[in-house]
């Protein structure tokens, strides 16, 4: 059973860790900090992320679920990535079904340590890594 993903000290004492090894360009080389426009507050709001690269694409997934960051990607549709004081823009299109296997598969070797709050590993048959898709959303990101 995957583990369920709460905002704890310790876990915004991480992120603050995160965050300033990433704006400083240290630290996994796929690690970025993503701000994107609360849906209901209109103010930005930026957390450490991981995007990979996997055929050619960009992508953003959510480990942790369908948490806070995802429900303002969905409303917002863009969203900028900062690392070692480089910005970018980009829209968020986010995938379902087959198209995010790969992803998928990538994300959980690249990214050992989310792998508790997944229930399926990167060898899980197709199917089942499709029937987690809408537990965890899956953005393909292209320039704006």
């Amino acid at each position: 059973m995957a583990r369920t993903y709460r905002m704890s000290g310790i876990q915004r004492v991480i992120n603050a860790v995160y965050r300033w090894l990433t704006e400083r360009g240290l630290g996994a080389d796929f690690r970025h900090i993503l701000t994107v426009r609360g849906r209901r507050s209109g103010e930005p709001r930026s957390l450490p992320v991981d995007v990979l690269e996997v055929d050619g694409s960009r992508w953003l997934v959510s480990p942790y679920g369908i948490v806070p960051w995802v429900h303002n990607v969905r409303a917002a549709g863009e969203l900028t990535l900062r690392r070692a004081g480089a910005e970018t823009g980009w829209r968020a299109t986010e995938v379902r079904g087959a198209e995010a296997v790969p992803v998928i598969r990538a994300y959980l070797r690249a990214v050992p340590v989310t792998r508790p709050y997944w229930e399926v590993t990167a060898d899980s048959p197709e199917a089942e890594i499709v029937a987690a898709v809408p537990k965890h959303p899956v953005f393909r990101l292209v320039p704006p």
